[in-house]
């Protein structure tokens, strides 16, 4: 029987942080170098935002570039981690229960996406010899947090068969708001990560689901993409987890680079 796997939550940030070495980065590897490997990762990256929701269903996923204006490096980058199209049919056939009476699946099986930089920026630190199968979901940015959530529940059991699942994005990410000049954080910033992260812990479903009522909360994630992988990772916490935060801090002045695992 497969070890229960974590769940995980990245604060991805700049997609340099995938050939830099920072404290972000520093952490990400040492969160990868302590744990038992997983059978395989279920990835909610913000980078994949689409209408309806997929998932990777081939056996190898190509590494996806989705940016522009950064060093030769970093397109060279290739993380050729193995995809797994069974665990994909199976995410696919647990989400059926959130289908309306003679609706399909609301998760499609998908052959040309791959692994884009939400992804593949921090699993280079993580796992670095690429040897651990990574599967994708896409993020419906049709549906409502609570609705996520809701598919993020009916996850949950794939951990007890070693599949970690990862968020990967940024609790605060407002290009607005970005300040390259930045001394010190901005203190909404800091105060909306605070007030997620407090969430977290405590298990509370209702300020993750109802973010953009809150005080900031728009601002905080004027778009929805980077702020649902968060609700995804968070969906999965259990009464017996211990909640680790593994790094923090503001990028930008604004980015939250909180980044945080559940076991």
């Amino acid at each position: 029987m497969a070890d229960t796997a974590p769940a995980v939550f990245f604060g991805h940030g700049s997609p340099m942080n995938a050939i830099e070495t920072n404290r972000y980065s520093a952490a990400w590897s040492e969160f990868g170098a302590t744990i038992a490997k997983p059978r395989a990762v279920l990835m909610v990256s913000a980078h994949w935002f689409t209408r309806g929701t997929a998932v990777t269903a081939m056996s190898q996923p190509r590494t996806i570039h989705d940016f522009g204006g950064f060093p030769v490096e970093l397109f060279a980058v290739q993380y050729p981690a193995p995809g797994d199209p069974d665990l994909a049919t199976q995410v696919a056939a647990l989400a059926i229960a959130l289908a309306g009476p003679g609706e399909e699946s609301p998760v499609a099986l998908d052959r040309r996406w791959g692994l884009d930089h939400g992804a593949w920026s921090v699993l280079v630190h993580v796992f670095p010899d690429a040897d651990v199968p990574v599967v994708q979901l896409s993020i419906d940015g049709t549906k409502p947090p609570s609705w996520h959530w809701d598919l993020a529940e009916r996850l949950n059991g794939l951990r007890d068969e070693g599949i970690m699942i990862v968020g990967s994005g940024n609790i605060t990410h407002n290009f607005a708001e970005l300040d390259s000049q930045a001394t010190r954080p901005a203190p909404w910033a800091v105060e909306f990560d605070e007030q997620m992260w407090q969430a977290v812990q405590a298990g509370e479903r209702a300020p993750l689901v109802g973010y953009e009522a809150l005080a900031d909360g728009l601002r905080a994630a004027p778009t929805a993409d980077h702020f649902l992988p968060l609700v995804y990772v968070a969906a999965q916490r259990r009464p017996t987890d211990t909640v680790r935060n593994l790094v923090d801090g503001m990028d930008l002045g604004s980015f939250s680079m909180r980044s945080f695992s559940l076991s």
